[in-house]
């Protein structure tokens, strides 16, 4: 398994998208399936279709129809289609049980009444979890991951001890204005976000292998979710540490937003290059060196005035 899966989403994200859910539900499909299959005169009993002629061929069919709604959404694969097509199977279960209930009476009118109202039920619940099974795949759409790297002239144990200590980041994250420790797991952030907002989330650390990596992710109902892991490789030739960097975070505007940055300049992944120069500088030599062609701030006018730096002209020194 990819190791940085864990910075895709919290477990408590993924059951808030409807992963639980579908799974359930697919192992009630199983269950639904294998019984009517297995004993369909007493599933027609219980439902109170077992004076219909039809039962006999309707019953194997939907039954059928649940072991594929099985085997789609236990096999974890476009549970999105498969949840829709579970509330399309409830909307024709529903049609045909209004035929029985409408044509029978006494107790196996009772009891198609009863299964009438357990579909209904079920069909509420495929519905929310088709919603949310929807809903995660555009947030996965939306997720941006980049990998960046440079080399820094300090040993690997120089530059994880200056990362590992999370409030010295805003010294080279120019979105950043902040970030606060809890304590040795936890954070607060706090970064600038389009139009001047400011955007505030916590973050754990979820994997910590001193001199060699840190990965952290925002805790579950972040406006942006986000996740990040460092390495620290020595260079060859001793030539210092290998700094890589792999972010991935989900922007509220979505494509429309990275398009938007990426024409003024600021897209995403360059941004992450200037914050690792930057972070090259203040490692290796305490600040960050600054010329009038590069920006001070994540501004559109700032971004836009970049350019590359150009020596300064004999008469001028």
């Amino acid at each position: 398994m990819d190791e940085t899966e864990p910075m895709l989403l919290d477990p408590r994200e993924r059951h808030a998208e409807g992963a639980g859910l579908t799974r359930a539900l697919g192992v009630l499909s199983l269950a639904l399936g294998a019984g009517g299959l297995l004993a369909p005169r007493v599933l027609a009993r219980l439902t109170g279709v077992d004076d219909s002629p039809a039962a006999r061929t309707v019953i194997p069919a939907v039954a059928a129809r649940e072991l594929a709604h099985a085997a789609g959404l236990l096999a974890g694969r476009r549970p999105v289609g498969w949840t829709w097509t579970r509330v399309a199977g409830d909307a024709l279960d529903l049609t045909l049980l209004a035929r029985a209930w409408a044509g029978g009476c006494g107790e196996r009118r009772r009891r198609t009444a009863l299964t009438t109202a357990a579909v209904a039920g079920i069909a509420a619940v495929d519905l929310v979890a088709a919603v949310r099974a929807g809903q995660a795949r555009a947030a996965r759409r939306r997720m941006i991951d980049m990998e960046v790297a440079v080399t820094v002239n300090r040993s690997p144990a120089e530059a994880y001890r200056f990362w590992r200590d999370l409030e010295n980041l805003p010294r080279f994250m120019s979105h950043l204005e902040s970030v606060r420790a809890e304590d040795l797991r936890r954070s607060h952030w706090t970064a600038r976000g389009p139009a001047g907002r400011r955007v505030e989330w916590d973050a754990e650390i979820i994997d910590d292998q001193p001199n060699r990596s840190l990965a952290w992710r925002s805790m579950p109902g972040t406006r942006v979710p986000n996740a990040g892991r460092v390495r620290f490789v020595p260079a060859p030739g001793d030539r210092g540490t290998e700094v890589r960097v792999r972010l991935r975070y989900a922007p509220p505007a979505g494509a429309l937003g990275r398009a938007v940055a990426k024409l003024f300049g600021e897209e995403p992944e360059q941004q992450v290059r200037d914050d690792l120069r930057r972070f090259k500088q203040v490692v290796e030599t305490g600040e960050v060196v600054r010329s009038e062609g590069s920006p001070d701030g994540t501004s559109v006018r700032q971004q836009v005035m970049q350019r590359p730096a150009q020596p300064v002209p004999t008469g001028r020194r």
